[in-house]
């Protein structure tokens, strides 16, 4: 059965896009997603949540490895 072009706007209805809510770091003072981690620093509510250098750190040792590993 076909459907009318009011149907079927309705149906899309929720399918529209919605922008991020940024808000600034408390710490770093860089825009980040709101109730979210900092990306840059790794605070959150204040709180230092993330360490990043131990993060990076561990990625770039994982990334030697597998190079080692493919060579």
């Amino acid at each position: 059965m076909r459907s009318t072009k009011s149907h079927t706007g309705n149906r899309r209805s929720h399918h529209a896009l919605v922008s991020m809510n940024l808000v600034v770091c408390q710490n770093c003072k860089a825009p980040k997603k709101s109730h979210n981690v900092c990306v840059s620093c790794g605070f959150y509510k204040g709180m230092k949540v993330v360490d990043l250098i131990k993060k990076t750190e561990k990625k770039q040792k994982k990334a030697k490895a597998r190079a080692a590993e493919s060579n």
